[in-house]
């Protein structure tokens, strides 16, 4: 198999949805690494993401069918319960299951292609929530079940630097953006500029008051469920309440200039590449006759229409490309073209990843991320799939376009792309 081959002829798994209506959803600020939202746990942060996402969407609790939530790096001993504790804390009814989905950076795209197969099999109403604590990624020890011998290493891992590292490739994240950087000839110049753009529209994003509109404030707060242990969402100290996101701040290309390459002559700094930060969101997802009937009780509109998802494999080595065949792969089987397509959110794990993403694409990068990407906002792992769905529909409804596709590359070698309608296009 040529490289070219997983790129060019994509291959993959693709689901078309006829009813699969996001309603309406939120999230949380999405706040810098060993910030204020550091001492939480994911699982409540989600808690609170899909009770504001059921709140916005005006829908009871006791409607939903199914509970959909991933997470990626557990934030307490309790991870396992994590997408049960989510419903259950956001009232849905006690004999509705919940499972637990992953696939590391598209885990996010994955809960709505889940649901999509949920609503296909009779549910009418799915609550999905990505939630992520970076800060919380815990130190491991994975052989010392048995004891410490006597003079033999102590192992202990960064789990989330571990994490990083692709063993099988021999390549950190990093690496597979700078592999991308030389074939597609990709400059330190332009990753630097790339980054600015973000910082520049997130910046914009904040000031006119976009970005608020996706986001649910978090303040310290109690978590009920008469018969359980009640739950606490507990802020710092002197911190009262958390509304905006903490990590786009003004970055000139000269100040990102000045920074050090992770690699030896390498594109790729801390200030181009993704930002580490904790966030959960979460989004209402409903079936064709369910979305006929809240729109009738409630005069709105849904936020948008999942129409189809693709995801597919690429060579490890060059994971950051995923989107591109994934893409390709959508819509070659919905019969699009890239015309067509009124936004792009493509997420920004490295800003030569997204760049050469849109290089063999050909893709029109002034629809690309118009509110800023990852760089400037962050990658909380599990939720960024849903964050980058939630504002590229509400990015199409913002410009009056049609068509829209969120998109991420996934460590390992995949990637993974929705398409979404704006219904009132």
């Amino acid at each position: 198999m040529t490289m070219t081959d997983p790129l060019r002829n994509p291959h993959g798994l693709f689901n078309t949805f006829d009813g699969c209506w996001i309603l309406d959803g939120a999230r949380t600020p999405m706040v810098d690494y060993c910030g204020a939202l550091g001492g939480v746990s994911p699982t409540d942060l989600g808690i609170h993401a899909a009770r504001a996402a059921l709140a916005r969407a005006g829908v009871d609790a006791g409607n939903v069918g199914t509970v959909l939530a991933g997470n990626m790096a557990p934030g307490d001993s309790f991870q396992y319960m994590l997408p049960r504790h989510i419903g259950l804390y956001a009232g849905v009814p006690i004999e509705v299951p919940a499972l637990m989905v992953q696939r590391i950076c598209g885990t996010g795209f994955e809960l709505f292609r889940q649901a999509g197969l949920h609503l296909r099999d009779g549910i009418d109403v799915a609550l999905v929530a990505g939630t992520e604590s970076m800060t919380r990624n815990p130190i491991a020890a994975f052989e010392h079940r048995t004891g410490f011998k006597l003079g033999a290493p102590v192992k202990f891992e960064d789990f989330m630097w571990e994490a990083l590292k692709d063993p099988a490739a021999g390549v950190d994240m990093i690496g597979t953006a700078e592999n991308l950087a030389r074939r597609y000839g990709i400059t330190r110049a332009e990753v630097d500029a790339w980054a600015a753009r973000s910082f520049e529209r997130a910046l914009a994003a904040q000031a006119s008051g976009y970005l608020a509109g996706e986001i649910e404030p978090v303040v310290s707060t109690t978590f009920e469920r008469e018969g359980y242990a009640a739950r606490r969402l507990q802020l710092p100290p002197k911190v009262e309440r958390l509304e905006a996101d903490t990590h786009p701040r003004p970055s000139p290309v000269e100040a990102l200039a000045r920074l050090r390459p992770v690699h030896p002559g390498g594109v790729q700094t801390a200030g181009n590449s993704s930002a580490l930060v904790d966030a959960a969101a979460a989004a209402v997802v409903a079936s064709d006759a369910y979305a006929r009937d809240w729109r009738t009780r409630s005069g709105r509109a849904p936020l948008a229409r999942v129409v189809a998802a693709a995801v597919v494999g690429v060579p490890p080595e060059i994971m950051g490309i995923g989107p591109a065949p994934a893409i390709r792969l959508l819509l070659q089987r919905t019969g699009l073209t890239l015309d067509a397509i009124a936004r792009f959110e493509i997420n920004e794990a490295q800003g030569a990843q997204v760049l050469a993403v849109a290089r063999e694409l050909g893709l029109d990068t002034e629809r690309l991320n118009v509110h800023g990407g990852a760089i400037a906002l962050g990658h909380p792992l599990a939720a960024t799939g849903v964050r980058l769905t939630l504002t590229c529909a509400r990015a199409l409804r913002a410009c009056g376009g049609r068509w829209g596709v969120a998109s991420a590359c996934i460590g390992g070698g995949q990637g993974i792309a929705l398409l979404l309608e704006n219904p009132d296009a």
